[in-house]
């Protein structure tokens, strides 16, 4: 399904479209709605609403890096899930997704009933760590926009952040590999400057008054999310902290487990009667 949605060209999914619990599910950077089809089809009893971020999979790439803003995707976000016709939600999100997912969160806190973060942050807290984050993801942009997507895949293939990917089967591999060279250059470029985690607001200060239930999953071999999800779930009034023998992308080294967790904890959830 397309949607204009403030100008721009989303692309969405929306599957079991009959059922009436509702979950969102946002994808990482070079990702897209493919990322979750191991995932999907683990919750048949929920309505599964699946989205292209800006810039990537399907969704448009404006040209100017400022329509990427968090702000406006969150907005943007905002204004598909009414024309979805969508009141209150499980919104879970994967590193980039999961920014996006807190983000939506923080500004939005009424439409989400339970947060699920995989392997996400808050963004970072002081403006020093924004601006070197801020000028790596520039270069990294400009990086992309002058070699390409291929050359750009064959790079963050091999970033440490995606070691324990190389222990997945050729076939899992060559598939997260399809998914990240179907990007655009401009869309990738433009979502790292716009809405990149250096470029981002911090909502460190704004986890206090989420007092919804948030579920926060980490891959026990990626150590720096995992420390960040501890410092998350400190500030947290209602979160729980989970951890699977995985790397960053948990979903897909281990897609059965990350539903399993995910289930039982909405589960215990629905069958305390807060649904």
């Amino acid at each position: 399904m397309e949607r204009e949605i403030n100008g721009v060209q989303y692309h969405a999914e929306v599957l079991n479209p009959e059922k009436t619990k509702t979950m969102v599910l946002l994808h990482g950077f070079t990702g897209s709605t493919e990322t979750w089809s191991a995932i999907s089809a683990e919750f048949q009893e929920y309505k599964i609403v699946l989205v292209d971020l800006i810039g990537h999979g399907q969704s448009g790439s404006p040209e100017g890096a400022g329509r990427y803003s968090m702000e406006m995707q969150v907005r943007d976000l905002d204004s598909l899930f009414e024309e979805l016709g969508l009141s209150r939600f499980v919104l879970a999100g994967y590193s980039m997704g999961g920014r996006t997912a807190l983000a939506y969160a923080c500004t939005y806190p009424g439409r989400v009933e339970v947060l699920i973060l995989e392997s996400a942050s808050p963004g970072l807290k002081n403006a020093a760590e924004q601006q070197e984050r801020r000028a790596r993801d520039e270069k990294l942009a400009e990086r992309i926009l002058a070699d390409g997507v291929l050359e750009f895949v064959d790079f963050w293939e091999k970033i440490p952040l995606f070691d324990s990917q190389k222990m997945l089967s050729d076939a899992k591999r060559k598939m997260i590999r399809a998914e990240r060279l179907q990007q655009k250059p401009l869309g990738l470029a433009n979502s790292l400057i716009g809405m990149g985690t250096g470029s981002q607001a911090s909502y460190w200060e704004d986890l206090a008054r989420l007092d919804f239930p948030v579920l926060l999953v980490t891959g026990s071999l990626d150590e720096k999310f995992c420390a960040i999800a501890e410092r998350m779930a400190e500030r947290l009034p209602n979160a729980e902290h989970r951890v699977i023998q995985a790397g960053h992308a948990i979903h897909v080294e281990k897609p059965a487990e990350f539903a399993t967790m995910v289930k039982e904890y909405l589960s215990s959830y629905y069958r305390g009667g807060k649904s």
